[in-house]
């Protein structure tokens, strides 16, 4: 069976091409936040010591699959910037999270414990 086949074959067992989605956003996420810190100029333990936490748990946060939002704004602000989050059905975009269409800052911060990732890991909320 070549390479072809068997990719074939194993794409079109159920449940196969969601799971393979699932796995491309976690690595989208994980590879997105290590160049932003490259991007940024900044180690692991530089970053860490920006948040304050340590360098393992840095590699933990931009190899994980369930970041809360919470730390991604941590990481994410650590670096210079700050984290949008919009809902887009069809042309209309509402904004969940972040600051609004008009450049304002939303009015209230964020519930600590929401999730991006896989809703079957654990929350990890400390950074």
């Amino acid at each position: 069976m070549s390479l072809k086949q068997w990719e074939k074959k194993v794409l079109e067992t159920p449940g196969a091409k969601d799971r393979v989605r699932e796995i491309e956003d976690e690595l989208r996420l994980a590879a997105g936040l290590t160049a932003l810190r490259e991007k940024a100029g900044l180690s692991q333990r530089e970053l860490a010591e920006r948040i304050g936490v340590s360098q393992p748990r840095i590699a933990a946060i931009e190899r994980s699959r369930n970041v809360t939002i919470d730390v991604l704004e941590q990481y994410v602000e650590a670096l210079g910037g700050h984290v949008e989050i919009s809902v887009v059905q069809g042309r209309r975009r509402t904004s969940l999270l972040g600051r609004q269409e008009s450049g304002r800052a939303a009015a209230s911060k964020p519930s600590t414990k929401r999730k991006v990732g896989s809703p079957s890991e654990t929350s990890r909320r400390s950074a």
